[in-house]
């Protein structure tokens, strides 16, 4: 059985690593500012459909990210370039009107797009995820996905807490501060793409 056996300082820094891309703290203005016209329900359903879209997107790349890259004849670089670009619209739709809304989508589509991706398992995280399989073992890339979407639900179920501290005000200029932020990562996704093909 010493196949299944736990590097817990691996595991432990693969949690942190991706913890900290994925922010499920840092996004929950922008959480908010997405849901804030659905119901209670409709808040439930999309909250769920970003959970499970994430956890699938996560755990399919860490199984074969750089297959599934590798038979579209996609890199890395382009990748970020592609999510850093809608990363960047969906920032100035937030900084312009205050949320992210689209007529005729329902909430699991909008718990798909834009919230699971590519805002939870963005390009950051994917690649992420695709680089500590390099460096660490299966094993401890599933768990530490599984703990990541774990403490992320967590955040999610506390959201509307979150948001009666934050109040309405308060809310519409956390998400606009944090589309600032977004807007940087989305710059900084491009450039390192970019960089890239221009080195």
């Amino acid at each position: 059985m010493e196949g299944l056996q736990i590097d817990w300082q691996a595991l432990l820094r693969a949690v942190v690593a991706l913890f900290v891309v994925v922010d499920p703290i840092g996004n929950v203005p922008i959480f908010i500012a997405l849901t804030r016209n659905l119901s209670p329900m409709q808040r439930r359903r999309t909250f769920r459909a970003a959970i499970l879209v994430s956890t699938l997107l996560l755990l399919l790349f860490a199984f074969a990210g750089h297959l599934l890259l590798a038979l579209f004849g996609i890199s890395i670089q382009s990748f970020k370039i592609a999510g850093g670009l809608l990363l960047l619209i969906i920032a100035m739709k937030i900084l312009i009107t205050g949320s992210w809304e689209e007529k005729d989508v329902t909430p699991e589509g909008a718990g798909a797009v834009p919230m699971a991706f590519p805002l939870l398992a963005g390009p950051g995280a994917i690649t992420t995820t695709i680089v500590m399989l390099q460096i660490t073992g299966i094993i401890e890339v599933i768990i530490a996905v599984i703990v990541v979407i774990l403490l992320t639900s967590v955040v999610l179920i506390l959201i509307d807490r979150i948001y009666l501290f934050l109040g309405e005000t308060g809310s519409a200029v956390a998400a606009r501060l944090m589309a600032i932020f977004i807007a940087a990562i989305a710059f900084q996704f491009m450039i390192e793409g970019l960089r890239f093909y221009f080195t």
